[in-house]
């Protein structure tokens, strides 16, 4: 999990579609995760929560 984390690291350093005012909040999180050994729940249980909130969202645009 650690290599991934460092590859979405690496992806999020690089990318011109994550402004420079949240570059810096997401890879302190992402670092953070890198350290935790529950990174793998936190990411699956965020996700999941998210998904939770769009679901709706994407069904009633016909999206599946």
């Amino acid at each position: 999990m650690k290599k991934k984390i460092e590859e979405v690291i690496n992806h999020v350093q690089k990318s011109d579609k994550v402004s420079e005012e949240n570059k810096p909040l997401i890879l302190k999180k992402l670092d953070e995760w890198r350290n935790e050994d529950n990174a793998i729940n936190d990411i699956a249980i965020r996700f999941e929560n998210w998904w939770m909130e769009m679901k709706p969202i994407f069904d009633e645009l016909g999206w599946k």
